[in-house]
């Protein structure tokens, strides 16, 4: 982050931090809740305050619940399902990187975005990266979860489709408005998936003495992955270029990994790993340059070829 002072650049280390420990509080969350329904119990908790004490983001309702569906609903159900049947944690983590090619391309079959020259070798490494991780994942474990995982990706996708469209003048506003969306969804299909009276049962027997790492998952993914690490990721972008900041996000694999390594003993293969490396450089180069911006007076600035990432990216 060239010309970025110390504080930002330890801040937005801090939110890959909190964002890639986020999936070990999904993980100690499933092992008391059911996947739906705790997908839905994550939103409503921070619904329910927001329609009290934030205003409505001045936006078109369809965008916003586009950006709801999408990134709320879709990639949540999938993800914890996923995870739920045996995903690794921290494989989850990088798969999910999948979002970034994946926005790529929506932009350019429907809203006939351009596709630079650069964006399409990147998005040809992360694809390759990804088809070596589902080829290896077929012959050593499950296929299942890893679809499950690319499904929930190409839902943050269509949501940040959506969130783009919506422009926003105040983005966190739509990323807490956009938790209004998911809760009745999700708690319709879990009652229709999981049992009618599953969830509630669980939420139940939450304050048992086993069901506490779930509660301690449940408020750490609230309050600290998507109201502390959306906040300051928000307040980041306000100061500096997309361009600038939305690299650090790509911090956020490896910390899952290691985390999932340290804590679960999730021991990656040696070719998951070079492939999630690739994964990983292909993103980074996939992901569109900001158009510059002109000085008072300038004309003819060339635009950006391609939507710049500015979701908040709240990993659980």
């Amino acid at each position: 982050m060239v010309g970025v002072n110390l504080r930002d650049r330890c801040l937005a280390a801090l939110v890959a931090l909190l964002w890639g420990c986020n999936f070990l509080a999904i993980y100690a969350g499933l092992q008391h809740f059911p996947p739906l329904f705790f997908a839905g119990l994550r939103f409503a908790v921070i619904a329910l305050p927001v329609m009290l004490l934030v205003p409505r983001p001045d936006v078109p309702w369809r965008w916003l619940l586009g950006y709801g569906v999408g990134f709320g609903t879709v990639q949540f159900a999938f993800l914890f399902l996923a995870i739920d049947v045996g995903m690794p944690t921290g494989l989850a983590s990088l798969v999910l990187q999948a979002s970034a090619p994946f926005t790529v391309i929506l932009g350019v079959l429907l809203l006939g975005e351009r596709l630079g020259r650069r964006q399409a070798v990147g998005i040809g490494m992360a694809i390759a990266g990804m088809v070596v991780i589902g080829v290896h994942r077929a012959q050593t474990a499950a296929l299942v979860p890893l679809i499950l995982t690319l499904i929930a990706a190409l839902g943050w996708a269509f949501g940040n489709l959506a969130s783009r469209q919506a422009r926003a003048k105040d983005p966190l506003r739509l990323v807490l408005w956009m938790s209004v969306v998911p809760p009745l969804p999700m708690f319709a299909l879990s009652a229709v998936v999981e049992g009618p009276g599953t969830g509630w049962v669980s939420v139940g027997t939450a304050l048992s003495g086993d069901a506490w790492p779930a509660v301690g998952g449940l408020v750490y993914i609230v309050l600290l992955g998507t109201l502390a690490g959306s906040g300051i990721w928000i307040a980041l972008m306000a100061r500096h270029p997309a361009g600038v900041v939305a690299p650090w996000s790509l911090l956020v694999p490896p910390v899952g990994i290691g985390a999932a390594w340290l804590v679960l003993d999730e021991v990656p293969s040696v070719t998951e790993l070079v492939a999630g490396a690739v994964v990983v450089l292909g993103v980074l180069l996939g992901t569109p340059r900001p158009a510059p911006v002109a000085e008072p007076g300038s004309v003819g600035l060339p635009e950006a070829h391609g939507p710049v990432p500015v979701t908040p990216d709240p990993r659980g």
